[in-house]
């Protein structure tokens, strides 16, 4: 069988990287499965560029130019919106042709265009569309936060300027799109799939969870321990591509440090913070009342992880949570909002510790109750490999099509 997986970039990004774990998890399992891309980093020889330098180009700056027009010329909205207005053409790629069905991933800025979906319709293909985040179930947002429109019609969208119809236009193609070509859907997470039933687009679509999947075997748990801490020293790791993006919370990780200092200073005292990922404003480190390192970008995460004792997440909004993964699969124990995916990784005081809110002192107790969970390394390893291995998670795939 032959599939081709459909993807803004092979490496960029949480969901490039599912997507070409998801390859080889498929090829593993005996599939000849390859990756289209208009933004290649790796030299995996399944995986090439789709159109040419000119035809990526224009699809990626088109777009944005539209987007720029209409949303009041604002530089903040941008990149958080999309339109699918324009994309490369690969429904005569000689892999797209030779394909027995095709999976499309994250899509946008100027991969797919909704166009261009339809034309990949029209190859009569079996295709399944992995949800990443909500673009494909809203206007054009990716996250719609507390922002109800995508279960009506998108009007008045917060992105936009007041009395835009871009998302309610962007939303009707979609739907027009969705009339026209069969799409089984994935959504990676039992919460995203809740979002699309509630959604005026997919709630009657035929959706299946599957999560993203995972390299377990890659991943080590034995802990190591840092000769520059104490013996007693409790390691935290919190990671993300821009830790200070408000979605991640670090509002959130300061509050509950300082709740900690004030209300349990001898935990305090005991905690300390390994934190990765790019940083733009640095004198927040300063608001950390315990002790911390700043590792900044990184390329080995799973050293990280065997170094920490607890992974953190703050997160306001997760399609998943990666991180969760990561950490879990180097032996640690997760405590994390509960605002996504985060609650198909950790059940709650089996594996880790969910928090009911954003609120500092329930993060606190996530921490108080890991610090004294000692759970077994070994065990929360092997929790990943039953639930996320990619060969596992490949398998699930390779059901929807035969």
């Amino acid at each position: 069988m032959k599939i081709v997986l459909i993807n803004r970039s092979d490496q960029l990004g949480g969901a490039a990287i599912a997507t070409l774990r998801l390859m080889h998890g498929l090829r593993s399992l005996g599939v000849d499965a390859r990756m289209l891309v208009v933004d290649q980093h790796g030299d995996d020889s399944h995986v090439t560029l789709a159109g040419n330098a000119w035809s990526r180009r224009w699809a990626f700056l088109a777009e944005r130019l539209g987007i720029y027009v209409r949303n009041g010329r604002s530089r903040d909205t941008l990149f958080k919106i999309d339109t699918a207005t324009h994309g490369v053409d690969v429904s005569r790629h000689p892999w797209v042709k030779e394909a027995d069905a095709l999976l499309l991933g994250w899509t946008n800025q100027g991969m797919l265009s909704l166009k261009g979906i339809e034309q990949l319709g029209k190859l009569g293909k079996p295709i399944i569309w992995t949800m990443h985040d909500m673009w494909p179930c809203t206007g054009v947002c990716h996250h719609a936060y507390e922002c109800q429109g995508y279960l009506a019609q998108c009007a008045d969208c917060p992105l936009l300027p007041a009395g835009s119809e871009l998302a309610r236009e962007t939303l009707k193609r979609k739907a027009a799109l969705f009339d026209k070509v069969p799409i089984r859907f994935v959504a990676v997470s039992h919460w995203l799939e809740q979002c699309c039933r509630r959604s005026t687009l997919l709630h009657e679509a035929d959706i299946t969870v599957i999560g993203n999947p995972f390299p377990t075997s890659e991943y080590g748990y034995e802990f190591v321990p840092q000769p520059s801490l104490p013996d007693d020293a409790i390691v935290i790791a919190m990671g993300a591509a821009r830790l200070d993006d408000p979605v991640k919370g670090f509002d959130l990780l300061i509050d509950t440090m300082r709740h900690l200092r004030e209300h349990d200073s001898a935990l305090a005292n005991r905690l300390h913070l390994l934190l990765y990922g790019d940083l733009r404003d640095p004198s927040l480190l300063q608001q950390l009342k315990v002790g911390y390192t700043y590792l900044g970008y990184i390329t080995d995460i799973n050293a990280v992880f065997r170094q920490a004792h607890i992974v953190l997440s703050t997160s306001r909004y997760e399609s998943f949570g990666y991180t969760l993964l990561e950490g879990l699969a180097s032996g640690c124990i997760p405590v994390t909002t509960g605002a996504g995916g985060q609650t198909d990784i950790v059940k709650h005081l089996h594996n880790g510790y969910l928090t009911g809110s954003n609120d500092p002192a329930d993060v606190a107790r996530g921490i108080v109750w890991a610090s004294q969970a000692n759970l077994n390394r070994a065990d929360q390893h092997q929790w990943v490999a039953d639930h996320f291995d990619a060969q596992f998670i490949a398998q699930q795939y390779l059901n929807l099509f035969v």
